[in-house]
C-alpha cells in the first residue's frame, strides 16, 4: 500500500486514519469489546470520509484536517473514560504486538487476506489511475471509484499497522519503507518488493530487539525503518552523482 500513497502523495491521509483508527480502538476498549475490530470500523469511517468528501485533490488536505483532531479528541475522550489497565490505553497509541490475544490475530489474518485480495484485483488499474489520472480517465478507466476504493483499502491496511506501532506511529510502517525503496529504484517490480523487505526487517528486528524488555516496539521498529530510509537515500544520491559525473565525462 505504501507505493501507492507516496504515488498519489497522501501520507497526510495516511494519519488521518490513524487518528479515527484510535478513536474506534478507544471505544472499542471502553466497551470491552475486540480492540481490532474497533480500530477496523474507526478506520473505515475515516478512509469513507475522505475519500467522498475529499474527491478533488484540493478539499482533500482540508478534509483530512478536519477529520484529525476530530478522532484525536474522541480517543482522548474514551480513554479518559476507560477506568482499566493504563497499558491498554498507552498500546493503543504506541503498539504493543506481543498483547495481541487469539480473537484479535483472528482479525488482523482476515483483514490482511483482504487487503492482499484487493491489491491483486486493483494493481494494473491503481497504478496506471496513481501514476497518471488524465490518461487514465481519457482511457475510460473509473478513476474517482479506484479512489475511494484505495481509500477503503488503505483504512484496512493502517488498521493493521496501528496495531504493531500504535497510531501516533504508523507512518513508520505504511509510509517510510516505500519512501526508502523509491530512492534506490524505479522498477514498477522492485519497488514493492523492496518495501515490503523493509517492512518486514523493520517489523522482525523490533520484536527480537523488545523482547524481554519493557520498552514497547514502536521505538525500535521507528528506528530500524528511518535508519533504512536514511542508508538508501544516501545511496541513491551516491548513484545520481556517479550517474551525473559520468555523464559529464567528455569523451576521448
Amino acid at each position: 500500500m505504501g507505493i501507492f500513497v507516496i504515488m498519489r502523495d497522501l501520507p497526510f491521509a495516511v494519519h488521518g486514519i490513524s487518528e479515527l483508527s484510535f478513536a474506534g480502538a478507544a471505544a472499542a476498549l471502553l466497551l470491552g469489546v475486540n480492540i481490532v475490530a474497533g480500530s477496523i470500523v474507526g478506520s473505515l469511517i475515516a478512509a469513507g470520509a475522505i475519500g467522498v468528501l475529499g474527491a478533488r485533490a484540493r478539499d482533500r488536505n482540508s478534509v483530512i484536517g478536519v477529520i484529525m483532531p476530530f478522532g484525536l479528541g474522541l480517543g482522548v475522550l474514551f480513554l479518559a473514560l476507560y477506568k482499566g489497565r493504563a497499558a491498554n490505553k498507552f498500546g493503543i497509541l504506541t503498539g504493543q504486538i506481543v498483547a495481541v490475544d487469539t480473537p484479535q490475530m483472528t482479525w488482523l489474518l482476515g483483514t490482511s487476506a483482504v487487503v492482499l485480495a484487493a491489491l491483486a484485483f486493483l494493481w494494473r488499474p491503481l497504478t496506471f489511475a496513481s501514476a497518471d489520472p488524465e490518461v487514465a480517465e481519457a482511457r475510460g478507466v473509473p478513476v474517482r471509484a479506484l479512489s475511494f476504493g484505495f481509500m477503503v483499502v488503505l483504512g484496512l491496511a493502517v488498521a493493521l499497522s496501528v496495531q504493531i506501532v500504535g497510531a501516533l506511529l504508523v507512518l513508520t510502517l505504511v509510509v517510510t519503507p516505500a519512501a526508502a525503496a523509491a530512492r534506490i529504484t524505479v522498477s514498477p517490480v522492485l519497488l514493492p518488493v523492496l518495501s515490503v523487505i523493509f517492512a518486514v526487517v523493520s517489523i522482525e528486528g523490533g520484536i527480537l530487539l523488545a523482547l524481554g524488555s519493557s520498552i514497547p516496539i514502536s521505538p525500535y521498529v521507528t528506528t530500524i525503518s528511518f535508519t533504512i530510509y536514511v542508508v538508501c537515500r544516501l545511496v541513491g544520491s551516491y548513484r545520481l552523482r556517479r550517474w551525473g559525473a559520468r555523464r559529464t565525462v567528455p569523451a576521448t
